[in-house]
């Protein structure tokens, strides 16, 4: 493997017990065994998602957080996930902004290097407006020295990549760009040659993982419990990681695999697996 290459490891990969979708989205392992599971395993990011979040600060302060994730060598640190930040008003323009200053602050003090954002309902949305609200959220995210990430994915209300470059491009925001996870790469269809030619101002982050290209259960259910670890599957994941290594992506590369069998494994034997099958990708 490449000595420059960094791993993240994705909130769901280690999440242990951790449902998605439901009321118990947070993990029953410990912050701190999860931390120190990815980092005996290699691992030099680490993933948190709001829900775990908001379950860890009910025993440790942000500071303590901190101080765990140096203390393990974990240099990218990434949040997640926003979403409704598009609403001018409403109930759910309260519960996004709540979750928003949530998100901001533990970026602020845990250093993290961006918040994932995007939409899970398909929810319908006028293209300007999203672009303003993007270049918004942007524009104060700065205040907090982090960056907002637009998930592409088949389940939000821009599932092109075109329109995800209109997006930003428009938004026109530096701290502004696009997370790429291989599986919403294969499931849309889009060609890793179009995905190499997203322009390295806007590729914030690369996420990759192995699964199915058809499936007997609905594409929900494929996305959130049936991803397989990268090289267990019928995705071409060598030849994703190749093209964008060729294209010049050097950002720590995510490894992310929702899988239903696989939460009931403990975080090290999730960190240590994910993390061995996914140096094999790599040249």
């Amino acid at each position: 493997m490449r000595q420059d290459i960094d791993l993240l490891a994705s909130y769901w990969t280690l999440a242990t017990g951790a449902v998605p979708h439901t009321d118990h989205d947070y993990s029953t392992a410990s912050f701190e065994q999860r931390v120190a599971a990815a980092a005996r395993a290699g691992f030099k990011g680490f993933g948190i998602w709001h829900a775990d979040l908001a379950h860890t600060l009910e025993r440790l302060g942000l500071r303590d957080m901190r101080r765990i994730l140096d203390d393990h060598g974990m240099l990218h640190i990434e949040l997640e996930f926003l979403a409704d930040w598009w609403f001018k008003d409403g109930e759910r323009k309260l519960a996004s902004d709540a979750r928003k200053h949530l998100l901001l602050e533990a970026a602020e003090m845990l250093g993290a290097r961006h918040i994932k954002v995007g939409d899970f309902l398909n929810t319908p949305c006028p293209m300007p407006r999203l672009i303003e609200s993007f270049a918004a959220l942007c524009h104060e995210a700065r205040d907090y020295g982090t960056s907002i990430l637009f998930e592409l994915m088949p389940f939000a209300q821009i599932n092109t990549l075109a329109g995800a470059l209109e997006l930003v491009t428009s938004a026109d925001a530096p701290n502004g760009g696009i997370v790429l996870d291989l599986w919403h790469v294969v499931k849309l269809g889009i060609a890793y040659a179009d995905a190499a030619r997203i322009p390295a101002r806007y590729l914030g982050a690369v996420e990759i993982n192995d699964g199915t290209l058809t499936a007997p259960w609905d594409l929900v259910t494929d996305t959130t419990s049936h991803r397989r670890l990268c090289g267990e599957g019928e995705f071409d994941v060598r030849g994703f990681v190749t093209t964008m290594l060729d294209a010049g992506y050097s950002g720590a590369w995510g490894i992310e695999v929702l899988n239903a069998q696989m939460r009931s494994w403990s975080p090290e034997k999730l960190a240590e697996r994910a993390a061995v099958t996914t140096r094999a990708q790599f040249p």
